[in-house]
């Protein structure tokens, strides 16, 4: 037994150390998400790489489609302000070593109009890859990508344009 102990330490640290990064980072996003919540996408959009990709669900919205580069990205988060919108990350799983992470979340987000009512809710399994500690690539999949066709469709009822998408 002896000679399995320093085995036995080493796993413990290493799965403690894990749950230590999932927490932490949790912790991060969680923040994150409430500031662009708040209208402020900075911290959000630091998390990403000059050269991510963020792809997300096809369809005739103002989110629709390939956001590559910071800018792209910007743009896309500064809709998501724009249209009211809040999410909550429910859950974060990764994988991989801290260099490369993989991570899973599930994000739920909704939007409420003028007089209270909702506009909007939807459930999100997002998958990221990372380099270093920045997003390389965010695939966002939708619950329900009709919900967000007509929630588009309602915003631009509302007089909410989409950013400008030139330069």
């Amino acid at each position: 037994m002896s000679a399995l102990r320093p085995v036995l330490l080493g796993a413990g640290a290493a799965l403690a150390g894990r749950a230590a990064l999932r927490a932490a980072l949790l912790a991060k996003l969680r923040a994150d998400v409430a500031r662009l919540g708040d209208g402020d996408p900075g911290p959000f959009l630091a998390g990403f790489a000059d050269d991510a990709v963020l792809r997300f669900a096809e369809g005739e919205h103002r989110w629709a489609g390939e956001h590559r580069g910071r800018a792209a990205i910007e743009r896309f988060l500064r809709d998501f302000v724009a249209a009211g919108l809040r999410g909550e990350i429910r859950e974060l799983w990764i994988g991989g070593p801290p260099w490369a992470l993989t991570a899973v979340a599930r994000f739920d987000d909704r939007a409420v109009g003028p007089a209270g009512e909702e506009l909007y809710a939807n459930r999100t399994a997002i998958v990221v890859r990372t380099r270093w500690g920045k997003v390389v690539e965010q695939d966002d999949f939708y619950a329900d990508t009709e919900r967000i066709a007509a929630f588009d469709r309602r915003l631009t009822e509302l007089g909410v344009l989409p950013a400008r998408r030139d330069g």
